[in-house]
């Protein structure tokens, strides 16, 4: 597989989890966020939304040293090993940045209002944002 193909695959991926994040938190706010009373768990709920963005801290940082170690190993034989290290940090990854958005999703059903929902989708992003690959790796 060229490197090409590597980049457009993680790219798509990346696009996937953006959709895999988000749809959770669109289906139940269409589904159940209309005349939703705020309850007493709306608070805690969002406190845990934005305390879920400390669990991407660690995986960043592996994912940040896969990313070099990919970038050191480019035109070399342990390429194809690196691109798939980095694919597999990049996977683990996702699943914390996408932590603050599924609790939205969670906190829909607690009555929470539309602006800390938006404020933890938006995190979600952020940091998906930040597992983008770079253009100068390719």
């Amino acid at each position: 597989m060229t490197r090409s193909q590597v980049r457009l695959r993680l790219a798509l991926a990346w696009w996937r989890q953006l959709g895999y994040t988000l749809a959770p938190l669109l289906l139940l706010n269409v589904l159940f966020g209309a005349g939703q009373q705020t309850g007493v768990m709306t608070m805690p709920l969002f406190i845990a939304g934005l305390a879920s963005m400390f669990v991407s801290l660690p995986l960043f940082g592996a994912y940040k040293r896969a990313l070099v170690a990919t970038e050191k190993a480019l035109d070399t034989e342990a390429e194809p090993a690196a691109w798939l290290e980095l694919a597999r940090c990049r996977r683990l990854a996702f699943l914390g940045a996408g932590l603050p958005a599924w609790v939205a999703a969670v906190a829909v059903l607690g009555g929470l209002e539309a602006i800390p929902l938006m404020l933890l989708a938006l995190s979600s992003v952020v940091l998906l944002c930040l597992y983008r690959i770079p253009r100068q790796l390719g």
